[in-house]
Parts: C-alpha cells; sequence; structure tokens
C-alpha cells in the first residue's frame, strides 16, 4: 500500500473523507468497495442512458456521487453532480454527449485506489475481497427474519451500509436494504418479532423511497414498534419539515461520523423503552 500522500498528490481531499469515516485504517478498509460498486454503479447508468430511462439514471448517478464524496473524489462527484441535474431535468443530449467524461474520470479514479492500495495497480486482492463482501450482502437482506436484535440500515449506498455495520458490528446484529422495497420486506418479516431495534432509513433511493416506508410503518402502527431515525444528504427544510410529521426519532445529515452514528443509534433504541 501506498502512503496517502499518494491520494493527497491525485486531488484526493482525504481529509474530508476522515470527517466520516473517523480514521485512515476504516479508509482504507472500505475503498475496495468502491471498486465493486462504482464498476456496478457505470453498468447501470449505461443500461438506463441507453434505454433513455433518465428517472432510474439519475438515482444511480446520485448514488454515485454521494459515494464519490464520501471518499474525497472531488472531480467524479462534480461530475456526476452535473449528470444527475441533467437527467431531473430530462436532458439526454447532455447525458449522451458527456458520458464518456464521467467514464473516464471513474476509470481514472479506480486507478488511483487499485495503485494506494496495491502499490502496482493490480485489481486482484483488493476487488475480489470486497466482491465477496458485497455478494454476502446482497444475498442475505430481502425478506430475511432475524432471531437475535437487528439494527436495519436502509441506504442505496454500499458504502453507508458497511459503514454502520462496521461501527456496530460487535455489539448488535446488522441487516442493511439497498432501496426502500428490500426495506418493506424485511420490515414485514420481522413485524411480529420485535427484534428490528432500530432502523435507520435514508429517504432518495431507488425503487421505493424512504418516505414510502414510513407511510407503510405509520399506516401500519409500527413507529412505536420498530423507532426510526433518518439519514439522510438532503438538509432542505421542506425534507426535514416533512420528515418529521411521522414519529421518527431523529435525523442525521450527511456525511457524519462514527460518534454521531453512535449516538443517533443509541438514541433510537432507546426510544422504544419510553413508548
Amino acid at each position: 500500500m501506498k502512503n496517502i500522500d499518494f491520494l493527497i498528490d491525485n486531488g484526493i481531499d482525504v481529509k474530508q473523507s476522515l470527517e466520516l469515516f473517523g480514521d485512515i485504517k476504516t479508509y482504507n478498509d472500505t475503498l475496495g468497495e468502491f471498486l465493486v460498486s462504482s464498476k456496478d454503479k457505470l453498468n447501470k447508468l449505461e443500461e438506463y442512458k441507453n434505454s433513455k430511462y433518465l428517472g432510474n439514471y439519475a438515482i444511480y448517478v446520485h448514488s454515485l456521487k454521494s459515494d464519490a464524496k464520501y471518499f474525497g473524489f472531488k472531480k467524479l462527484e462534480e461530475i456526476a453532480n452535473d449528470h444527475e441535474m441533467k437527467s431531473n431535468a430530462g436532458d439526454i443530449y447532455y447525458i449522451s454527449e458527456h458520458f464518456d467524461e464521467l467514464v473516464k474520470e471513474n476509470d481514472r479514479v479506480l486507478g488511483i485506489i487499485r495503485e494506494y492500495l496495491n502499490g502496482d495497480g493490480s485489481t486482484e486482492n483488493s476487488s475480489n475481497v470486497s466482491l465477496n463482501t458485497f455478494s454476502q450482502e446482497v444475498m442475505s437482506t430481502k425478506g430475511e427474519v432475524y432471531d437475535k436484535k437487528t439494527i436495519l440500515v436502509v441506504d442505496d449506498s454500499t458504502i453507508v451500509r458497511n459503514f454502520v455495520k462496521k461501527i456496530f458490528s460487535s455489539e448488535y446484529e446488522v441487516g442493511t436494504a439497498k432501496d426502500g422495497q428490500e426495506a418493506l420486506d424485511i420490515i414485514s418479516a420481522n413485524r411480529d418479532n420485535e427484534n428490528i431495534v432500530a432502523i435507520l432509513l435514508d429517504l432518495n433511493m431507488p425503487k421505493v423511497d424512504g418516505f414510502a416506508v414510513l407511510d407503510y410503518m405509520q399506516d401500519n402502527n409500527l413507529l412505536t414498534v420498530i423507532p426510526v431515525s433518518i439519514i439522510s444528504g438532503d438538509s432542505s427544510k421542506d425534507t426535514i419539515d416533512k420528515a418529521f410529521t411521522y414519529q421518527i426519532v431523529d435525523m442525521l445529515g450527511k456525511p457524519f461520523n462514527e460518534a454521531s452514528v453512535k449516538s443517533v443509534v443509541e438514541k433510537t433504541i432507546y426510544f422504544k423503552e419510553l413508548v
């Protein structure tokens, strides 16, 4: 592995990233996941570009933007942000004309990660480890029935899901869902056993968003049975006001750090003891 100065010299804002990851070891341990998740996102983005399905394009490029922000990949974050805005505006011409720019910058970042982690630019060690972790997570989510006290993390970012999982793995089981539909499947499967002690819920996700999950829980009187706190990159007043029309415990803005996640989760678990 190369020195951290290698990342800084290549324009990576490591200082910003450590506000989320807390220390360089956690940052390094999580970097390999980006190799896997970003490749999957680029494949999806090309598919939706070619089919001109810009609704899904906007969702996946938003997720790529978020992951780039977490790791300090500023240029990739800026390009992905432009693509998100243009896809939300239905500008397929811009998306098509500038897609290669997005791919090129993503490939540049992946090359930097490989060289930093492996020292020689190879992909064997880092991507294989990440692929195993990623595959296990995907296999273990949908509709799983929990038999132990579990924190459920619902977020379209693999990085966020695994970061929270790493924080609490020694204290709790941590379940994950990458979109609202997976979350609904899990909540429905566990609504009678009360083994979900807290949910950390993102609002902006593909397929089914966080507000739809809150609607389901509210309609089924589950918000006092399974306490929920929100994690979101949208800090607008309208979003915050809307979120607090539901009986949520707290709202944590992105980016966050380990201490703030722990504080919100402990508060969310304790909430159940008060109602």
